[in-house]
């Protein structure tokens, strides 16, 4: 089957993209075909997989990012499904419509897993400069995710106050936040630039149910960014 509908991604306006405020970004539904969706959904890579990052200290003063973690190697042994889906990524037609959207001649693709849980977090922050963008696939639904317990990405305006990426703002300091819709078939690019400040606020679900994200991540081509993203 075909995960992605193309036509739907294809559609995204590169200039409205890239001259939106307060930097380039869209949260679009449906980029994945309905059932495609359900069908990831009913075949996430278990929890025995992923690694638990806790208390790991962060450039510039940022709290932690406390969250479980899988990174995407090949030879993972991933449930059928998300192994179709990330073959259909790496195939080029992705790549190209994600070049053609952000404006770059070129990027490479690394994909990881986000699983997060109560008292979770993600402080305000800008990414790496090795990244060129990324792309957020949301993987709870409604039958077992409240919206109350939170878990949106939000859009973070800095209005106008030029915070340096190399700094640690909290939630309270940015003039306004944009939720991203995050329940169901919704997912969320945007470009990495020194003001694309975005997070995610703590966590308020319940113990044993978990904020699940699926992140392409796009990177600058080159052995160099390859090396930072290894040892930096």
């Amino acid at each position: 089957m075909n995960y992605l509908d193309l036509e739907h991604l294809t559609a995204i306006d590169p200039v409205a993209y890239q001259t939106q405020h307060p930097f380039p970004y869209v949260n679009p539904e449906g980029i994945l075909h309905p059932e495609a969706h359900l069908k990831l959904v009913e075949n996430l890579p278990p929890i025995e997989l992923f690694t638990k990052i806790e208390g790991k200290k962060r450039s510039y003063g940022q709290k932690p990012h406390n969250r479980y973690v899988l990174e995407y190697e090949d030879g993972l042994p991933l449930p059928a499904p998300w192994q179709e889906f990330i073959n259909e990524l790496r195939e080029g037609t992705y790549r190209t419509i994600l070049c053609r959207l952000m404006g770059v001649p070129d990027l490479e693709l690394r994909f990881h897993w986000h699983w997060a849980t109560r008292g979770d977090s993600v402080s305000p922050h800008c990414d790496a400069r090795r990244k060129v963008g990324s792309h957020i696939f949301y993987l709870n639904t409604a039958d077992e995710w409240d919206s109350a317990w939170g878990g949106e990405t939000l859009v973070l305006d800095d209005g106008g106050k030029n915070f340096s990426h190399g700094s640690a703002p909290e939630f309270e300091d940015f003039t306004s936040e944009v939720h991203a819709k995050a329940l169901g078939n919704w997912s969320f690019i945007f470009t990495r630039r020194g003001d694309s400040w975005h997070g995610v606020k703590e966590i308020t679900c319940p113990e044993g149910h978990f904020r699940k994200i699926f992140i392409a991540v796009f990177d600058k081509p080159g052995p160099l960014h390859r090396i930072s993203r290894l040892f930096g």
